[in-house]
C-alpha cells in the first residue's frame, strides 16, 4: 500500500484539476433546460470509468436521465464491492449569495468551491481516483468493483431503483459504498450507520377564483396565504412535537447504549449553532440536539408562495397558496404510511372556506445498518489507517432514498463512508469540500478495497 498511497500524494494536484473539469459540467436534474449538460456530464462519467481502469462502462438510458455503469471482474474469487455516486446536482439559487460563480470552481484556503463539489462529485470522484492508483501502480486492483453513478438523486432516484429491481444480476456485490454523507468533525474518520428518511408532501389551498382587492373583500372571504399559514403552525404543539395523530406510533426508541455513545462525542451546540447561524437552537422537548437531528422525526416547511411577492404594493387577496412540507423519518416509519396521516390531518384541520389539495412528492424509508458486518469492520480500518484516527460511528439527519432499495434488492450491507461536512453549504450557495479530506477519501477508499479482499 505503500506505493499507492505515494502515487495518490504525488498526483493529489492533478486530480484537484481533473475535478474541477467535472464541477464545471451545471448537471441540475430538477430543471429540464439542463438536459442536455446531464447528458454531457452521464458521458464524461463514462469516459472517467474508461481512463480509471474499468473494462466495461455502459451508458444506461432510463425514463428520466442517463446511468452509468462500469465494472472490473478480473479478480476471481474475490470479493464484488459496489460503488454508488450521482453526477447530478441541485439548483444554484439564490444565485446572487454565491461568492464565485458556482459552476467555476476555484480553490482557496484549501477548499474547493462550486455546485456538487461535497454532494456528491467530489466524493465520487475519490473512487474514480482511489481505482486509477491501483491500476497505474499495480496494474489490477485488490478486489472486484462496480460503479452505478446516477443523475436523478436529487430528484429521488425513481428510475434507479427501477435499474436496480430489473438488473440484480448485472449489480450483484459483497457490498455497497456510498460516499455521500458527513464527517462527524473536521478530520474524524466516521461511519455512518443510520439515515433519517424522508415524506416529502406540498400542501396547495384555493380561495377565490381570482384575485380580490383586499380592501372591498377583506374581512369576508378567507385568505388562502393566511389559512395556510395557520395550518401551518397547527403542526407543532408548544413543545416542538408533531402534532399529526399517530405520528409517533413507530418511532424507534433511542437505545441506552446508543445515547451514551452520542454523549462521547465531542459535541458542541454552540459550535454547531454558529455554522447554522442562529442565535439559539431549538427543537423537540426531552431530547438533546443530536438526538434531535439524528434518532427523532421532524416536519419543516421547506418553501411557502403565494400572492403579490413583487416590489411596492399590490393590496390583493391572492387565488391560492401553497407550501412544501418534508419530514424527516426515523427507523420503523414508514414514508406511506406516514404520507397518509399528513394528508388526513391537513384535510381535517382546513377550513371549509377552501379547498386544499394534498400531493405526495416522494418519500425514503429510514436507515439503520448493523456495525458487525465484515464490509463496515473493512471500512473502519481503512479510514482509520488513512486518517492515523480512530474511527467514530454516527447517524445522520438526511437521507439518502436508495440505500434501502440497495440493501433489500441486492440483500448487501451498505456502508456509509462519506468524507464530506455538514457545513460544507451542500444545496446551499458557496458550496465547497475540504481538499484535504478529498485526499484522505481516495486514501480510505483505496485501504478499503485493500482490508475487504483479505
Amino acid at each position: 500500500m505503500e506505493e499507492i498511497v505515494d502515487y495518490v500524494q504525488n498526483n493529489i494536484s492533478t486530480f484537484q484539476d481533473e475535478l474541477k473539469e467535472f464541477l464545471k459540467i451545471p448537471s441540475i436534474s430538477m430543471l429540464p433546460e439542463y438536459k442536455d449538460d446531464i447528458n454531457r456530464c452521464a458521458a464524461y462519467v463514462a469516459n472517467i470509468l474508461k481512463n480509471a481502469g474499468m473494462s466495461r462502462v455502459e451508458i444506461f438510458k432510463t425514463e428520466g436521465h442517463p446511468l452509468v455503469y462500469g465494472e472490473w471482474l478480473g479478480a476471481p474469487g474475490k470479493p464484488i464491492v459496489l460503488i454508488y455516486g450521482h453526477y447530478d446536482v441541485q439548483p444554484v439559487d439564490p444565485i446572487e449569495l454565491w461568492e464565485t460563480p458556482p459552476f467555476e470552481p476555484v480553490i482557496k484556503n484549501g477548499k474547493i468551491y462550486a455546485r456538487g463539489t461535497t454532494d456528491d462529485k467530489g466524493q465520487i470522484f475519490m473512487h474514480f481516483k482511489s481505482v486509477e492508483s491501483f491500476f497505474k501502480v499495480d496494474g489490477s486492483l485488490p478486489l472486484n468493483v462496480k460503479f452505478i453513478i446516477e443523475g436523478e438523486e436529487e430528484t429521488g432516484s425513481q428510475n434507479l431503483e427501477s435499474f436496480i429491481n430489473k438488473n440484480s444480476e448485472i449489480l450483484k456485490c459483497d457490498a455497497v459504498i456510498i460516499s455521500d454523507t458527513a464527517l462527524f468533525d473536521k478530520g474524524v474518520p466516521t461511519l455512518t450507520y443510520g439515515l433519517r428518511g424522508l415524506s416529502y408532501m406540498e400542501v396547495e389551498v384555493s380561495g377565490p377564483k381570482a384575485d380580490l382587492h383586499s380592501g372591498t373583500y377583506g374581512g369576508a372571504v378567507g385568505n388562502p396565504i393566511n389559512i395556510l399559514a395557520g395550518m401551518i403552525a397547527k403542526l407543532h404543539d408548544k413543545n416542538g412535537r408533531i402534532n399529526i395523530p399517530h405520528f409517533y406510533d413507530d418511532v424507534l426508541k433511542i437505545t441506552s447504549k446508543e445515547k451514551e455513545n452520542f454523549r462521547r462525542l465531542k459535541f458542541s451546540e454552540r459550535k454547531f449553532a454558529a455554522e447554522a447561524g442562529v442565535r439559539l437552537l431549538e427543537g423537540e422537548k426531552g431530547y438533546t440536539t443530536l438526538q434531535r437531528i439524528w434518532a427523532r422525526p421532524s416536519l419543516d416547511c421547506n418553501g411557502i408562495c403565494g400572492g403579490f411577492t413583487g416590489k411596492g404594493a399590490k393590496t390583493v387577496i391572492t387565488t391560492k397558496a401553497s407550501a412544501k412540507i418534508s419530514m424527516r423519518l426515523v427507523p420503523n416509519q414508514d414514508p406511506n404510511k406516514i404520507s397518509n396521516l399528513f394528508k388526513k390531518y391537513i384535510k381535517r384541520i382546513a377550513p371549509k372556506s377552501v379547498k386544499v389539495e394534498v400531493r405526495n412528492l416522494h418519500g425514503a424509508f429510514p436507515v439503520l445498518t448493523p456495525l458487525d458486518n465484515l464490509a463496515t469492520i473493512a471500512a473502519a480500518k481503512a479510514m482509520e489507517k488513512a486518517f492515523n484516527k480512530k474511527i467514530v460511528y454516527m447517524r445522520e439527519g438526511g437521507s439518502v432514498p436508495i440505500v434501502t432499495v440497495f440493501s433489500k434488492k441486492l440483500n448487501v450491507p451498505v456502508v456509509l463512508m462519506g468524507l464530506g461536512l455538514n457545513s460544507e453549504n451542500l444545496h446551499s450557495p458557496n458550496e465547497h469540500f475540504d481538499l484535504n479530506h478529498f485526499r484522505l477519501g481516495i486514501l480510505s477508499s483505496a485501504y478499503f478495497m485493500k482490508e475487504f479482499s483479505l
